[in-house]
């Protein structure tokens, strides 16, 4: 909360800024009149009086940049739903008369509504913190997506682990590659379950996982010998079915130029810890062919409880780049999709949620992990895992 504080007091400097010079500029504009100056007489007098007003403005000015800049600096510095795109904009147009105020306008109000939010949150896990929600039987796993890594400071699920632990929630990570076959990424969960229950000597792990982490999961469950340290597996936008939208692109692009990418990315994720990463590997298993053929051999485990997530954008453009530049391509192949994965291919397991919101914005695949940070009105991204999780306790998990 002293990020929230803080980004508060910047608020108010913004909000306070905004007063004084509405105040301060009636007060400088009677003084330039001469409506409330004490008239001195003849022209001697009125050159001091001249003098005095030019040193209130120069006091004014003085006084109302130090209260604008530490706003500004203070909100920038600490907000997380400007964005970038807010932070440019407040540059670019804090030099252009009148569309200054509308920008100022969108800033106070921005973060107004964030720290309105996280006050609100505070106060809820405040009041709930000793029923710890979230202190399932077993611990979570949450096993991340391909072209990712799990990194100490760069969390792929957002906010959300920190608001889980906040409501009693005991968290893992996959530490796999961010991209091999599914198979291969298997075989690393596998051993990273092996570890976690050697560890902490906990008897099985709940494992969220997102995207194609959900066809990791599932082949480590069906494949190897982790199998009875999974309590139960809650795939988030998983494309079950693959992607007729990934079988489109690797039979347009050369093989030459697909070889050329699979080395650079291969050549990067090694140098970030990834083993024998392999590229298209990852890429060819998440077509629609080769999961039907998964799906054909990859059979469920009876002593697992499964249940899957799956969320739309509403319409094109909505969203964050780069899903929202994908959203129509993807549209075209596989229907209504998250900007990545199709609607049809989500489903997997005895529950299934689909979340969507009214309106143009919708939620996109980095959306439904809080990859940027954003709060979605009708959306509450951390309290809907929260209450995932929750549910998992009262099923004895």
């Amino acid at each position: 909360m002293k990020r929230v504080r803080i980004c508060n007091f910047g608020r108010i400097m913004l909000k306070l800024f905004c007063f004084t010079t509405v105040i301060l500029s009636i007060y400088l504009l009677l003084g330039f009149f001469g409506l409330y100056q004490t008239w001195f007489g003849g022209p001697a007098g009125l050159k001091q009086q001249t003098s005095y007003w030019l040193i209130r403005l120069g006091i004014v000015i003085l006084l109302e940049n130090i209260i604008f800049w530490t706003g500004i600096i203070t909100v920038y510095l600490t907000s997380e739903q400007l964005g970038i795109r807010w932070r440019v904009l407040g540059v670019v147009c804090g030099w252009i008369p009148v569309v200054h105020l509308i920008m100022l306008h969108v800033i106070i109000k921005t973060t107004g509504q964030e720290v309105k939010m996280e006050k609100m949150r505070a106060k809820r896990n405040k009041k709930r913190a000793k029923q710890e929600i979230c202190r399932t039987k077993y611990p979570l796993l949450m096993v991340h997506g391909v072209f990712f890594r799990d990194f100490e400071h760069l969390n792929y699920w957002g906010r959300i682990p920190e608001e889980l632990e906040k409501n009693g929630a005991r968290i893992y990570y996959g530490n796999h590659n961010s991209a091999s076959a599914v198979r291969d990424s298997a075989e690393q969960l596998a051993a990273r379950v092996h570890e976690i229950i050697d560890k902490t000597g906990c008897e099985k792990v709940n494992i969220i996982a997102h995207s194609k982490g959900g066809l990791d999961s599932r082949a480590m469950i069906a494949l190897t010998d982790a199998a009875p340290y999974v309590a139960s597996l809650t795939t988030i936008n998983t494309p079950h079915r693959g992607c007729q939208f990934a079988d489109y692109l690797l039979n347009k692009i050369p093989a030459k130029q697909q070889k050329a990418v699979e080395k650079a990315y291969n050549a990067g994720a090694a140098k970030l810890g990834d083993v024998n990463p392999d590229f298209l590997a990852a890429v060819h298993d998440l077509t629609f062919e080769n999961c039907e053929k998964f799906n054909e051999e990859i059979k469920d485990d009876l002593n697992v409880f499964y249940q899957s997530v799956g969320s739309k954008l509403n319409k094109p453009m909505s969203g964050r780049f780069p899903l929202n530049f994908t959203y129509p391509l993807v549209k075209y192949f596989d229907g209504a999709n998250d900007g990545l994965v199709g609607e049809e291919s989500f489903s997997w397991g005895e529950n299934y949620q689909f979340l969507t919101v009214e309106g143009k914005r919708g939620i996109s695949h980095g959306d439904v992990i809080d990859l940027n940070r954003e709060n979605i009105p009708g959306f509450d991204v951390r309290e809907f895992y929260v209450q995932l999780v929750a549910d998992l306790k009262n099923k004895g998990l």
